[in-house]
């Protein structure tokens, strides 16, 4: 209920500005009509109609900004307006608050761009569950799930409530909330956490406690949490705002106090409305987020992209973030004189028939490397264990070490020097056991170029923080030459060491799991996975790499340095001529029309530099590596 009551005031917010926008353009546009067409005071009052309710709506935001302690550019445009309205330069007004009610409009725009497509994201994330009642299912809701339910867990599905296993066995991908990169088999009576994933075949569960109460839960209101005591990020604007207010009302009163005229004082207070800041900066950005969007780089408005290029320490998430979160194969250990791609295609063959993720990450592997596949017959298939049938007449045996060698009458091996974090996968034919198949969650490719390139960029710190255990964590960042490892890590104490590294400047947190959410609405900017992560991790990021590849992270961050430094220009260029021309009219070589369209020049100029951004082009080979 209050996510949707957030999301229809934040509606209703946007669609005011736009009401802002075509009254105060409409009303300059109808008033120039009735000027030439020979009725001057019908056009003033046209002109000071349109300018009321953008200048009343400036003077709350106004008011509003003052009680959090806040000075802005606001001032200084409220400023213009109301002189010229008292004065009697309602064409001047006019044109101001086109200006000014266009760039909220603008900053708007790209904020409620971002949060459609994150609704869009977000629609796949389930709300109902399948309960067993008086001999059948019922698709319920999940507020009207209770302890001792029993619900079926459909292949696919996201258990909505901590429960307790029925059946004899399951598997489940709790990555999301562990860091455990590969499904684990929970026999019956085991508990499985809410947000992990049904891997295997459905299975049953006895809920244990209401869905509000569940892990699932307890981890978006950590993340509630984190996004309420998120520092706020300044804007660019905003850092210009105390001295270009002081400068303009040092120049206005001295204007006036020296020549007796507050006409001039008027047009000094027009050239002066701070137009460069109030709309270069979000068209500079806006370009901005529409080319990193281009990317795959889902930004979530401009202030998240400002913050990006501040950014001192990165921590990544291990599973899904440095790592693909997909088993591959990692090495192939023969016996019997057998070669690697005889086993891996008897295996292979086998395994056609299984939906387990191992298995069909054995079938893909055998794919790549380009091997001919067998048809299996008389297969079958043990829940949790492993796969037996024949393959070219063979009798073949896939699976678990220990179920392997238990089905040729063998005891298992000794694999104790077997990499941490890995899992074998055994193949005997006709009783003899023939190899193992080592699979693991390897590194991404690119990731030790796209760290480099961070430290390039200014990122003093890289961390670690996973949920994984610290042995597979060294063995996947080993030769990353990060600056701390953090493992075995809940959500609460991610977030903890979001806010110490604070200390040591501005955070940014990479994840894509439901244990990461906390940690990314706690970071001064929060990056998900957002191709293959959880919905959770998605909603409470400020950047959402909707490429599933890390290297994006790197391209979107030379985006938003591009963007922002063209959007200094801009502001550095525009605030250097509206000074010259506010010396000009202090001195009485402007009227307070001729600064308006002074400033509409200086105005056009700065829009066509800020646009600019929207041709930023970022790392060559990162460009064609896309296309590829």
């Amino acid at each position: 209920m209050r996510e949707t009551m957030g999301w229809i005031l934040q509606m209703v917010n946007d669609r005011f500005k736009v009401v802002l926008l075509l009254v105060a353009a409409s009303g300059l546009c109808l008033g120039l009509a009735s000027y030439f067409s020979g009725y001057p005071d019908i056009a003033n009052v046209i002109w000071f109609a349109s300018v009321v309710p953008v200048l009343a709506a400036l003077s709350i935001e106004i008011l509003r900004s003052l009680s959090r302690g806040e000075f802005g550019l606001d001032i200084v445009a409220a400023l213009s307006m109301t002189a010229a309205l008292v004065f009697g330069e309602e064409l001047a007004a006019a044109v101001v608050a086109v200006m000014y009610s266009g760039g909220t409009f603008l900053e708007s725009f790209a904020e409620g761009r971002a949060r459609r497509e994150m609704h869009a994201l977000l629609a796949r994330v389930p709300r109902i569950a399948m309960r067993h009642r008086n001999g059948g299912l019922e698709e319920v809701s999940l507020d009207e799930i209770g302890p001792d339910d029993v619900l079926l867990i459909r292949k696919g599905d996201v258990v909505p409530v901590d429960g307790k296993i029925a059946s004899l066995a399951a598997f489940v991908d709790s990555s999301a909330l562990t860091g455990e990169s590969l499904p684990v088999r929970l026999s019956q009576g085991m508990e499985a956490m809410s947000g992990s994933t049904n891997a295997g075949e459905p299975f049953d569960l006895i809920a244990l406690r209401r869905a509000e109460e569940s892990t699932y839960a307890g981890i978006v209101r950590l993340v509630e949490a984190a996004q309420r005591s998120k520092a706020p990020m300044a804007r660019l604007a905003d850092q210009w705002s105390l001295g270009f207010l002081a400068v303009t009302v040092a120049i206005a009163f001295a204007a006036w106090w020296f020549t007796g005229d507050p006409i001039r004082a008027v047009a000094v207070l027009v050239v002066a409305t701070p137009c460069p800041l109030i709309l270069a900066v979000p068209v500079a950005l806006v370009a901005g987020l529409s080319r990193a969007a281009h990317f795959g780089v889902l930004i979530k408005g401009a202030r998240p992209l400002e913050a990006m290029v501040r950014i001192q320490t990165l921590i990544l998430d291990k599973t899904g973030t440095l790592t693909d979160g997909r088993p591959q194969i990692v090495a192939i250990n023969c016996n019997a004189g057998f070669a690697e791609s005889d086993i891996l295609r008897l295996a292979a063959s086998l395994d056609q028939a299984s939906k387990h993720p191992v298995a069909q990450a054995v079938v893909q592997a055998a794919r790549a490397r380009g091997i001919d596949l067998a048809v299996p017959s008389e297969v079958a298939e043990i829940a949790g264990e492993g796969v037996i049938g024949r393959v070219d007449g063979h009798n073949i045996v896939v699976g678990g070490d220990g179920f392997v060698a238990g089905r040729i009458g063998q005891k298992p091996g000794d694999h104790s020097a077997l990499v941490a974090g890995s899992v074998l996968v055994a193949v005997a034919v006709d009783g003899q056991m023939i190899g193992h198949l080592v699979m693991a969650d390897p590194l991404r490719e690119g990731t030790r170029d796209m760290l480099a390139k961070l430290r390039h960029e200014g990122i003093a710190r890289i961390l670690l923080a996973t949920g994984d255990r610290v042995e597979v964590a060294r063995r996947v960042t080993d030769g990353l030459g990060l600056d701390g490892i953090h493992a075995g890590l809940t959500p609460d104490q991610k977030v903890l060491l979001v806010l110490v590294e604070r200390k040591n400047g501005p955070v940014m947190m990479v994840g894509d799991g439901v244990n990461d959410a906390p940690a990314l609405a706690a970071a001064d900017v929060g990056v998900a996975m957002g191709a293959r992560g959880a919905a959770a991790s998605a909603e409470a990021a400020d950047v959402v790499l909707l490429v599933d590849r890390i290297d994006r992270l790197g391209l979107g961050m030379e985006i938003a340095k591009a963007s922002r430094r063209i959007a200094l220009e801009s502001v550095v260029a525009g605030v250097g001529f509206s000074i010259v021309g506010m010396i000009a009219a202090a001195f009485g070589y402007l009227t307070p029309v001729q600064g308006a369209l002074l400033q509409e020049a200086i105005d056009v100029a700065v829009i066509l530099n800020a646009l600019r951004a929207l041709h930023v082009a970022p790392n060559r080979d990162a460009i064609l590596n896309q296309a590829a």
